[in-house]
């Protein structure tokens, strides 16, 4: 096991070298970005607004529910929520579901590609492979994911705030004071910071497994299997190492 480790760690630091090398032509690699930014990035726009909004809605709810004390003021609820949603769930637990979906749809496309001989196709031409199709989805993904996380963050918030007034556990005007308190922007730096890196993890990571792929259609089945295991754990990695540096 841990010499299949280092093999693996090897082989994705060359494939990582062989990505950064630079491209044939530039028109290309630019439409590129473009393509997987859509595609990568605004089609999981939906996702992430539907979880957020129900997530920021547990949240306050979970938070009211265990801070009924006479002793601790109604808007604490929007604080705590507001730091729940700002630290931890924006951007770690939403970059855990992109590495779902995501991490799994790259896997799958370049390990395809790599099946029906299309890669091959490309090196045969001259053309640096991982360059061209692994490089525009990491940067799509560098750019795309950052901007999903601020919009989870509002719409974590703004669900909060539906279900804190709806059920009439924390009346509007408290929520709202809460999310104002002590508010650091600090905070909404250190979990873009953390969701750039975790993008980077995502596509680099899936794009490596669909690459490497040997076999059918089970071995591309497999591949999106160990992209999602090996993101997670990464990412969780990241995560505490970020915040024992960060926030101490």
């Amino acid at each position: 096991m841990v010499r299949s480790f280092f093999f693996h760690l090897g082989r994705y630091v060359l494939f990582l070298r062989q990505m950064f090398r630079r491209p044939e032509k530039w028109s290309i690699f630019g439409r590129r970005i473009v393509v997987e930014i859509e595609k990568l990035g605004v089609d999981s726009l939906g996702i992430v607004v539907v979880i957020s909004l129900f997530v920021g809605a547990v949240i306050t709810i979970q938070t009211a529910t265990n801070l009924e004390n006479p002793f601790i003021p109604r808007y604490s609820v929007g604080t705590a929520s507001r730091e729940s949603i700002l630290l931890e769930f924006s951007s770690t637990i939403v970059c855990l579901i992109l590495a779902g979906k995501i991490g799994s749809n790259i896997s799958s496309e370049i390990g395809t590609m790599r099946i029906t001989e299309q890669i091959d196709a490309l090196e045969i031409m001259g053309v640096n492979s991982v360059g061209y199709l692994v490089s525009p989805k990491v940067i799509a993904m560098i750019v795309s994911v950052p901007i999903l996380v601020i919009f989870s963050m509002f719409i974590g918030i703004v669900g909060g705030w539906m279900s804190g007034g709806y059920t009439g556990l924390v009346p509007s005007d408290d929520y709202i004071h809460g999310i104002q308190v002590a508010f650091r922007p600090y905070y909404v730096t250190y979990s873009l910071v953390k969701s750039t890196l975790f993008a980077f993890v995502i596509s680099t990571v899936a794009s490596y497994w669909g690459f490497y792929v040997k076999g059918g259609a089970l071995e591309v089945g497999r591949a999106s299997t160990k992209t999602v295991v090996t993101s997670s754990i990464v990412i969780l990695i990241i995560n505490l190492l970020i915040t024992q540096i960060w926030l101490n």
